[in-house]
């Protein structure tokens, strides 16, 4: 078994020493389509071995194990030209399969297809890729051990996306996704859907949970492999997303590579509804030109959280549930976010707001709600919970990340609701201008002391503001 940990840092490594690759986001991309490439090969292997005249649909020169799996293989310039050649008559790995078709598994051989698609061969250097190539090749993920240690440096990846320029919209704590899905606790067949799904955090819990406490046959199983659909339009997100379903045992993910905002609103029928939603939508995101014209006008602005809640609030039957993320941003202020506030409460039971510490989703440090809600009645009261920070932790960072058993509080107090110093109930008509930013009534303001230095400091820079002031009035 390998010790999976240090063939990754091995991996990283060697990329910096490559001049094509430019920062985190290419490198990652980098190796996002080879993870791929890799363990699609290594299940195909697998379903060889287990399904009668099974092929796979990557064309045999092109299977991972053909070209990548000896490690005196090709390398240098051969590989080079093995990878990017677009002359018609000695096709590279990339077009080959960006013009993938394959009538007998159409679904399977559209997935690579949209992979490269999106993606691209940044390195420059044949040798550097051997390198990388070769040290991929010591992880089998048909090794349930391997494959159980690659989830969590295949998390420690997904984290490096917050770092890797504005790539934080892509990552949701572990923690986070894992309660948010026990709470709304998906079933089997009901049709699970994340249409902001990054890379596959939520989908991918959910699965767990399922699995965990509902999949009992084989039968029920393919059940599940029909019920978890994902749409990212981020090429890096959903490489790393549809690689994270595969490791996740989904034989052909339902993961689509679109911008979700696209989808034609009025066009959305029962046909395409879900019974559960988990997202956490991305907010202050750009959004593509002209994409608000496909929403009412009531609801037509250029945040991309705001357009998505209303996106969600169609796709969801009656009955059905969801969870979100939202900022604090999304859930005040006026004019538009007003008249969504007012569909939310009118058109669902929005019946629990858990509100973060700023610091959860480090380095980001908005405050942060997680939004339950049921459509089929319209919201009479609301529970508020509000999550502390663990004894003596002045905020989340990079090493002390939130963790779920810090939910276990709130877990139980979910089906037990009294009102307690972190839980309280406000009724709908109470909510002033319908305004869901309710501060804890329970909570006492804290004094805040300071060392003399610091008011030092304070005092220091209010007088430079003063003196900044004073200077533009006088213009």
């Amino acid at each position: 078994m390998a010790n999976v940990g240090a063939v990754v840092n091995s991996i990283r490594n060697i990329m910096r020493q490559d001049r094509g690759i430019s920062g985190d986001a290419q490198r990652l991309e980098q190796l996002g389509w080879m993870l791929f490439l890799k363990i699609l090969d290594d299940k195909d292997q697998e379903l060889e071995m287990i399904k009668d005249n099974y092929l796979s649909v990557i064309p045999y020169r092109f299977r991972w194990c053909n070209w990548a799996a000896n490690a005196e293989g090709i390398t240098g310039d051969e590989l080079l030209i093995f990878i990017d050649s677009t002359e018609e008559s000695s096709k590279g790995l990339f077009a080959s399969l960006r013009d993938l078709k394959d009538p007998t598994h159409p679904k399977r051989a559209a997935i690579v297809k949209e992979v490269f698609d999106g993606s691209n061969n940044f390195m420059k250097s044949g040798y550097e890729m051997r390198k990388v190539i070769n040290k991929l090749n010591e992880i089998d993920f048909n090794n349930s051990e391997d494959k159980h240690i690659f989830g969590d440096i295949y998390e420690s990846i997904l984290q490096e996306l917050r770092d890797a320029g504005n790539k934080g919209e892509y990552y949701t704590p572990r923690a986070v996704t894992q309660l948010m899905t026990q709470l709304t606790d998906p079933k089997l067949g009901e049709k699970i859907l994340d249409p902001a799904a990054g890379t596959g955090g939520f989908l991918t819990a959910a699965i767990d949970h399922v699995r965990a406490n509902y999949v009992q046959t084989v039968d029920d199983e393919h059940v599940l492999q029909k019920s978890i659909t994902g749409w990212e339009l981020k090429p890096v997100a959903y490489v790393l997303g549809l690689t994270n379903l595969i490791l996740h045992e989904m034989d052909v993910p339902d993961y689509h590579y679109i911008d979700s905002l696209k989808k034609e609103y009025n066009g959305i029928s029962r046909k395409d509804e879900v019974d559960v939603i988990l997202a956490n939508p991305p907010f202050g995101a750009s959004i593509a030109d002209g994409v608000e014209t496909n929403f009412p006008a009531a609801f037509r602005c250029k945040e991309s959280a705001d357009l998505f809640v209303i996106l969600m609030l169609q796709l969801l039957k009656a009955n059905g549930r969801c969870a979100i993320v939202l900022p604090d941003g999304s859930i005040t202020g006026e004019g538009v976010k007003a008249r969504i506030r007012e569909r939310l409460l009118t058109n669902v039971n929005l019946h629990t707001i858990v509100r973060l510490p700023q610091s959860t989703f480090f380095p980001a440090t908005v405050s942060t709600n997680l939004l339950f809600f049921q459509k089929g009645t319209p919201t009479k009261e609301i529970w508020y919970y509000e999550h502390k920070l663990p004894a003596g932790q002045k905020s989340y960072s990079k090493t002390k990340a939130i963790q779920f058993e810090e939910f276990a509080p709130l877990i139980e107090w979910w089906s037990n609701r009294i009102e307690t110093d972190q839980a309280w109930k406000v009724r709908v008509e109470d909510l002033k201008g319908l305004d869901l930013d309710i501060k804890n009534p329970f909570k006492k303001e804290e004094a805040i002391e300071f060392s003399k230095k610091e008011l030092l400091e304070k005092l220091r820079c209010t007088h430079l503001k003063i003196i900044e002031l004073l200077n533009e009035l006088d213009r």
